[in-house]
């Protein structure tokens, strides 16, 4: 059982054994709700295991096992949970084995009617071959159907149960009534093979739920048992550098935050860190689904779980356990195939009133049978064949597997899918909205000129702006900071230092108070650009990202700069967005740059003029994605005078809507997070901030911006096989029914095809591992700018 604690409230996992269909779903699902504290549970038979959410208690988990017990379930811990899955294919098969091997005496008569010989085994070897396959094979199907019926519920177990006696009691009682000398037909093979097939089913279900599984075992044998820790005497005191050849082996689970260890060649990295000594060549491919290994060198992060190419390195740990990268991206599939589709809640209506259903089916079908003539025994054969052939596993799994299918795949190829609702949504979106820097863009922005002014020293003025920008994090800041770092200026300490969200910072370096940040921001502060302003207007037109630099000189601020910037776009990001216009998604890029920056960028990025949002400051993102799900273009957004808009007027949505659109956000940064949080699907960049992965509902593990149109792919190819799973066992059920009903399936076909029902179920699920995302052509994009070029 795993405990996790949220901002809102604790959630518990829970495994549970003896689920077998959609109805014991329900069945456990009520039982948890009525445990004092629990706010909501989930379900889910796929995985066979429940979450809860519920208010702190110190004894819920003991609360919540009795309540799973006394259900008739079996409560699970973690370890038994994961030892299930991992077992051997052939695990739970002697059994199955069994019946089949006292089965095929009974099944060989009928064998051999179809080649024209006649025979019939003694009614007493009938008896025997039959009783241990019904009563201790089949003993599993009264254990659960006892609990069910004593909770006034009904599952899979008792139908079978009840079908399968029904069809023993009959041949007891056709044996022991028959005349001396005679032999009447009997249906002992009937019962028998269907307890079976049943077995038989279950076993090839588990099987391949084991397989479904795969992507979380694949995760979680990627971690190490062993790390080889620098003894704390092999650091060298004056260097702070660790000493060659003292290590020591120990567990992972020993290490600290702070240690230092070695990593061999050809090993994996135990936990996340910082590397020290050495260079190589990481594979992330398991964690980023990236095929090529990623060069490192000193202080380069490095994640759990990848292998390290052919050097020998030192790292500095920096994150171990559940604060690990690797266990994040745990966490987020196990969520994902816990959580519970909305398309589900149709499935839990009528798999709580199923069973009552089938049973009164059955008994109408014997009494009309009986009613139109028909031998006692043969109404009782077609009464059983109603119950055997219902088969409310099939509409238990049809959800759950799909979805544990799509999102380890997903998983398996850099694409994190957080809850259901975000997969079974993203196949709806119809417009997709970018942020620029980091996300479209490669984020490191270069400074590419500095415009001072007159009677201004550049050097001294480039080596202030640098120590005012010294703690930032912002790219441009970043951007200053190197460039005074090529020059080998020295960066000082700036004193009271004050950032101003969306548009810029202010403090002092060396007793002199000085702003940087947007042009809009000190012009609104009443900075006169003087005769600058011609060349700030020429830079912009030119595409480059201008800032201001301006000092404070009795008590008003002067301007004393201009400072330019160019980024290029990522490789492959014009592609990408072509790929997603081709699926009938319109691309728009959200940006707080000014207008000719933002639209020479889109339009290197092959954006209209209509689908670029220019100068949106970070509070505002979220209000321009809301007015994207209205059906507008955002107040900045407008196509060009006399233009049509593109996606104007009352038209139909891929969701289906009128008017409004489903919209999903692209992000990075901290400041992305409330509108990825606004749209209706978010979709954090995995080389940004734990904020924006946090506020989306998937995650991009590297920063590729094809990945997007991927995410949408395999959400298209899960929510169909959701729907193909749930349209075939609605079909089963509503042809299968009617056909034993009126006589055109003996209990035998019937069982067989209930046990295959389920099978078929997951194996169209399991389709899915082979998707692969689209390949997109990485071409170089168009020629930079003039404003481009480096300082």
């Amino acid at each position: 059982m795993n405990t996790n604690t949220t901002l809102s409230a604790p959630t518990l996992d829970i495994g549970i054994g003896g689920m077998t269909c959609a109805s014991c779903v329900a069945r456990v699902e009520k039982a948890l709700k009525k445990v004092p504290g629990v706010q909501d549970a989930s379900v889910n038979l796929a995985t066979e295991s429940a979450r809860v959410v519920y208010l702190p208690d110190a004894q819920m988990e003991a609360r919540l096992r009795r309540a799973v017990r006394d259900a008739g379930y079996e409560p699970r811990t973690p370890a038994q949970g994961e030892a299930t899955l991992a077992a051997s294919p052939w695990a739970g098969f002697g059994p199955v084995a069994l019946g089949l091997l006292l089965c095929a005496p009974l099944v060989l008569p009928m064998v051999g009617d179809l080649f024209g010989w006649h025979w019939m085994l003694p009614a007493w070897l009938q008896f025997a071959l039959a009783t241990p396959v019904q009563f201790i094979l089949g003993a599993r199907f009264y254990k659960a159907g006892w609990h069910a019926a004593r909770a006034l519920t009904g599952n899979m177990d008792l139908l079978v149960a009840i079908g399968t006696t029904a069809g023993w009691a009959l041949s007891v009682w056709l044996w022991l009534s028959a005349a001396p000398g005679t032999m009447p037909h009997l249906y002992f093979e009937a019962s028998a093979v269907v307890v079976t097939l049943v077995l038989l089913g279950k076993w090839l279900e588990a099987r391949a739920k084991r397989q479904a599984t795969a992507a979380i075992r694949a995760l979680q044998a990627l971690r190490p048992e062993v790390a080889h820790l620098i003894a704390p005497d092999g650091v060298a005191a004056a260097t702070g550098r660790p000493e060659q050849g003292t290590t020591t082996d120990v567990p992972v689970a020993e290490v600290l935050v702070g240690d230092r260890i070695v990593v061999l060649p050809g090993e994996r990295f135990p936990v996340d860190g910082t590397l020290l000594q050495g260079r190589t060549q990481v594979d992330e491919s398991m964690l980023t689904g990236e095929p090529l290994p990623v060069a490192k060198d000193a202080d380069s992060r490095l994640t759990g779980g990848s292998i390290n190419g052919e050097g020998r390195v030192v790292m500095r740990v920096d994150a171990v356990g559940g604060e690990t990268v690797l266990a994040h991206i745990i966490r987020l599939v196990e969520d994902a195939q816990a959580a519970k589709a909305p398309i589900q809640r149709l499935v839990d209506q009528v798999s709580s009133v199923f069973v009552p259903v089938v049973l009164a089916l059955a008994l109408l079908t014997l009494l009309g049978w009986l009613w139109a003539g028909a031998p006692f025994e043969a109404a009782v054969i077609d009464a059983v064949a109603v119950l055997v052939i219902a088969c409310p596993c099939a509409l238990g799994l049809a959800t759950p597997a799909a979805i544990m299918a799509g999102t380890g795949v997903a998983a398996k190829h850099g694409i994190l899918i957080k809850d259901a609702q975000a997969l079974e949504l993203a196949h709806k979106v119809d417009v997709v909205a970018f942020d620029k820097t980091g996300t479209l863009t490669v984020g490191r922005p270069r400074l590419t000129e500095l415009a001072v002014a007159e009677g201004t020293m550049e050097a001294a003025l480039l080596a202030a702006a640098a120590s005012l920008q010294s703690g930032s994090e912002h790219p441009l800041a970043r951007a200053v900071v190197a460039a005074a770092q090529a020059r080998g200026m020295a960066i000082e300490a700036p004193d009271d230092v004050r950032a101003v969200p969306g548009r810029g910072s202010e403090g002092e370096v060396r007793g002199r108070s000085y702003r940087i940040g947007s042009l809009r921001w000190l012009e609104e502060l009443g900075v006169d650009l003087g005769a600058l302003a011609a060349r700030a207007a020429a830079l912009q037109a030119q595409g480059a990202t201008v800032s201001a630099m301006a000092e404070k000189i009795s008590e008003r601020y002067v301007l004393r700069a201009l400072m330019a910037f160019g980024d290029e776009p990522k490789p492959g990001a014009r592609q990408a967005l072509a790929l997603l216009r081709a699926r009938g998604i319109r691309t728009v890029m959200i940006s707080g740059d000014n207008r000719g920056a933002a639209h020479a960028m889109g339009a290197r990025l092959g954006l209209a003029p209509g689908d670029v949002m220019a100068e949106v400051l970070p509070g505002d993102k979220a209000a321009r994605v809301l007015e994207l799900k209205q059906g507008g273009h955002g107040r900045d957004a407008g196509p060009p005078q006399g233009e049509a808009s593109p996606l104007g007027g009352q038209r139909r949505t891929r969701s289906g809507k009128r008017g409004g659109h489903v919209v999903a956000m692209v992000g990075d940064g901290v400041n992305d997070a409330p509108a990825l949080a606004a749209a209706d699907v978010g979709l954090a960049m995995g080389n940004g901030t734990d904020v924006a992965m946090h506020a989306a509902g998937i995650t991009l593990m590297r920063g590729d911006v094809a990945l997007v149109a991927a995410a949408f792919d395999i959400s298209d190819r899960t929510v169909a096989k959701i729907r193909q799973n749930l349209f075939w066992a609605f079909a089963y059920n509503a042809a299968g029914i009617p056909l034993a009903a009126f006589g055109y399936l003996n209990p035998m076909l019937a069982g067989a095809a209930m046990a295959l029902s389920s099978v078929s179920v997951i194996s169209n699920a399991l389709l899915l591992k082979r998707w692969m995302p689209r390949a997109v052509d990485g071409a170089a994009s168009p020629p930079a700018t003039p404003a481009a070029r480096p300082v």
